[in-house]
């Protein structure tokens, strides 16, 4: 299945590699990076094939995380086992990161020789291989180093043993309680008369399940004919949602990914948020831009975390700013002009505005640069997704004081 990992850096440097068979020369990565600079990051190509090997890639967190096979596998499975390589690293060390990887080279490399057993994946839930290796702390790294012993347990994880791999068996908490967040990313093009151009919507339901025994839950919604696209945890039995549209599961220990789901262009997607802008280039010597941002009445939410970037030709030597709200700055070298506006009340409209400084001599640009914004809203799953009700082994329980819907921003553009 997979012969090898490599983790490459932004500047191309390969700062860990692991095999699991034969040792792959890291100069196979060189097809890697004649792709990576043919194309940017964006438009890489996850799959590359060489003479002898396959590598398969995904770019996360600033890093390169390529997979390197020798035979033909399918490729959305390594995708999926890369993805997971993330998160578990995140779940371990807070974050995934350069520098918290070299400092944790050890516990790296005992979690990824758990996690495939040559080759082929074994071990892939947080619970379970923290019941193998042991996380990180202070006290523990001491010991270690003084007795020579490793975070690797001697036993197998009781989960291992049963036909519920990724529970542990004889959980018991003296509080039960489950906690579900609906998480949404909104994905939208936006024209200059404010007219809605393609929005689709990618979205995650996470859990914290802390009850005791093996617990049995079903879970369903109001409206689940929503989703065009769904992933789910394996303890999902998959035939029920088929019938019925109810997700049914013995759920593991702790927090977990329980579905995916995507909602596609063809559904209505409400825009919560409004953008009214003007950015032109009037002469060789500059030109004028305004920016107004703030929560639509419809919604009735309140905009948190509210982002713009501004891409500048690059003709433009400099940008003179004021605004009522946020911190805003300018970077003469990448051109990027970013107005970090924080929170919005309802009936406030914060607004940016200034001049633009070309180069002297240089013709006007071509087009108008676009916007990014990105932006949190608590409270709010803007495809209109909401839970019907959670029930375990017969008992109807009211989970809606433990559900927190979410909506971001992912890729949302603004033409101008």
């Amino acid at each position: 299945m997979i012969d090898s990992l490599f983790i490459v850096d932004n500047s191309g440097d390969i700062f860990l590699q692991k095999h699991w068979k034969s040792i792959v020369p890291k100069s196979v990565c060189d097809y890697f990076f004649d792709s990576l600079k043919k194309y940017n990051k964006l438009n890489l190509k996850t799959v590359i094939s060489t003479p002898h090997h396959i590598l398969i890639s995904i770019y996360r967190n600033e890093l390169y995380f390529v997979a390197c096979t020798t035979k033909e596998v399918p490729p959305l499975f390594v995708i999926e086992f890369l993805h997971r390589v993330v998160d578990i690293i995140e779940d371990y060390f807070g974050d995934c990161k350069e520098s918290l990887i070299k400092e944790n080279y050890v516990v790296v490399y005992e979690l990824l020789d758990e996690m495939l057993d040559n080759g082929f994946p074994l071990a892939t839930e947080s619970n379970i291989l923290k019941e193998l290796i042991k996380p990180p702390n202070l006290l523990r790294t001491i010991a270690n180093s003084v007795t020579g012993k490793s975070n690797v347990s001697a036993t197998l994880p009781s989960g291992q043993l049963s036909n519920v791999p990724w529970r542990r068996a004889g959980v018991k908490y003296a509080n039960n309680e489950a906690y579900f967040d609906c998480t949404e990313e909104i994905d939208a093009i936006i024209d200059k008369s404010g007219s809605v151009i393609s929005a689709e919507i990618q979205g995650y339901i996470d859990c914290g399940i802390k009850l005791s025994g093996l617990p049995d839950l079903s879970l369903s919604f109001v409206n689940p004919r929503l989703f065009d696209d769904v992933s789910f945890h394996p303890c999902v039995r998959y035939r029920r949602w088929e019938s019925e549209r109810v997700l049914s599961f013995i759920p593991p220990d702790g927090n977990f990914r329980l579905m995916s789901y995507h909602i596609g262009a063809q559904n209505i997607v409400s825009i919560p948020i409004f953008i009214r802008h003007h950015i032109s280039f009037k002469d060789v010597v500059g030109g004028k831009i305004e920016i107004r941002v703030g929560p639509k009445q419809t919604m009735g939410k309140t905009l948190e975390n509210v982002f713009l970037e501004v891409l500048m030709p690059k003709t433009v030597l400099n940008v003179n700013l004021t605004s009522n709200q946020g911190r805003y700055s300018f970077d003469p070298v990448s051109k990027l002009m970013v107005w970090e506006v924080g929170r919005i009340e309802l009936g406030k409209n914060p607004l940016i505005r200034g001049t633009i400084n070309l180069q002297t001599g240089a013709p006007l640009p071509d087009s108008n640069p676009t916007i990014l914004v990105k932006f949190t809203i608590n409270q709010l799953a803007i495809s209109g997704l909401k839970v019907n009700r959670l029930d375990m082994y017969g008992e109807k329980y009211k989970p809606f004081k433990g559900v927190k819907y979410i909506t971001k921003a992912g890729n949302f553009q603004v033409r101008t």
